[in-house]
């Protein structure tokens, strides 16, 4: 039990460290993932990418702008974002800059910590939760302790030297 709980409070202590972590470190990824990325939709950066824009309502890292800068817009040379930037309301959207309004406005890199964020406090509630309970347990256990010292039923019984 004791040893279940300091494994609680240390995995609580590392999903703490983890959510400031996490910030510095999706920049530097998401920026590694955005330059892979080749608008076939056949590799994984570029599946990942398309997908998280969609699923987070989300272009770029900070907005639809930061497409600018990254490899596969300026090799297609077409002046536009991938469609997965596409707002689903706009029926015959290209991802075209000329029409920022039909693109996603927020970029990604905010909204993915912000998940991760949300998932990390659900472990680490379920982690208070154990230890809470295991502490309760604990409690329970001297409690039990306390009362069988004072109780004459848990006496030993001794007789002749030997134990009964």
């Amino acid at each position: 039990m004791g040893q279940c709980g300091i494994t609680s409070s240390k995995t609580v202590l590392v999903f703490l460290n983890l959510i400031f972590w996490v910030e510095d470190q999706v920049n530097h990824s998401i920026q590694k993932v955005y330059n892979k990325y080749n608008g076939t939709n056949t590799d994984a950066p570029s599946r990942a990418i398309d997908y998280v824009q969609r699923q987070l309502h989300c272009c770029g890292i900070h907005n639809y702008s930061d497409w600018r800068n990254t490899r596969w817009f300026k090799e297609s040379k077409n002046n536009s974002v991938p469609v997965s930037c596409c707002q689903p309301s706009i029926s015959n959207c290209t991802g075209t800059l000329t029409q920022p309004a039909d693109l996603y406005q927020e970029g990604c890199e905010a909204l993915v910590v912000k998940k991760l964020k949300e998932i990390m406090m659900y472990v680490i509630w379920a982690a208070l939760t154990f230890a809470s309970i295991q502490m309760l347990g604990m409690l329970c256990a001297c409690v039990v302790l306390c009362r069988r010292s004072h109780d004459p039923a848990y006496e030993l019984l001794v007789t002749t030297n030997s134990y009964a």
